[in-house]
């Protein structure tokens, strides 16, 4: 069978359309997840019998946050410039998009770290103890992913496995980092505004 170029460009929009849906699936199912977490969490909220209670123990974690909605910006420029063909130049903004995102980490473990030690809340102190770190942690986790993948990406830029014909691919691990980001936007609220 002779394979013809329009054949073989049906067969990549085909297999590109096919990646899109497939990461546009994985955010809805992912958003499902969040959105029971949420609702668990806002239920709960005030439920508890004993403290402590959010308005006691937590503040807005605003470097994190800056951080955390800056590495959208970056990695949306990563993006962008492996369109361009300028392969180093994505893998600075990707190493820029990780830097942020362990400064936003490393925000979260020093919250649980004074948040156990010295308030006493564990996943067991209360209702709010239990649905706190587990929808922080769900959504830390996700973080935590979309790190590993940015890393593994600057890793392809920096030794130049990666090519400008991959920027599909970035781009579609960027659409899963904006995801992380707009969660944590909606954490952030429930959280650290309407919950305290």
């Amino acid at each position: 069978m002779i394979t013809t170029a329009t054949d073989t460009s049906a067969q990549g929009i085909e297999r590109a359309s096919a990646a899109r849906v497939g990461m546009i699936g994985l955010i809805v199912a992912e958003a499902s997840l969040f959105a029971v977490f949420v609702v668990a969490y806002l239920y709960d909220l005030g439920k508890s019998l004993s403290g402590p209670s959010p308005k006691e123990v937590l503040s807005v974690p605003v470097l994190g946050t800056v951080c955390l909605l800056s590495s959208s910006v970056t990695v949306a420029l990563a993006v962008r410039a492996l369109g361009r063909g300028a392969v180093r130049r994505c893998g600075a903004w990707l190493l820029a998009t990780v830097v942020l995102a362990v400064v936003f980490l490393t925000g979260t473990a020093a919250e649980w770290l004074r948040l156990i030690t010295r308030e006493g809340l564990t996943i067991g102190t209360n209702l709010f103890g239990t649905t706190f770190y587990a929808l922080v942690g769900l959504h830390a986790s996700h973080v935590i992913v979309g790190v590993v993948m940015l890393t593994l990406i600057g890793v392809f830029a920096w030794s130049r496995a990666l090519q400008s014909a991959h920027v599909e691919r970035v781009e579609l691990v960027s659409w899963y980092w904006h995801f992380v980001d707009a969660v944590w936007v909606v954490v952030l609220t429930v959280v650290y505004v309407i919950g305290r």
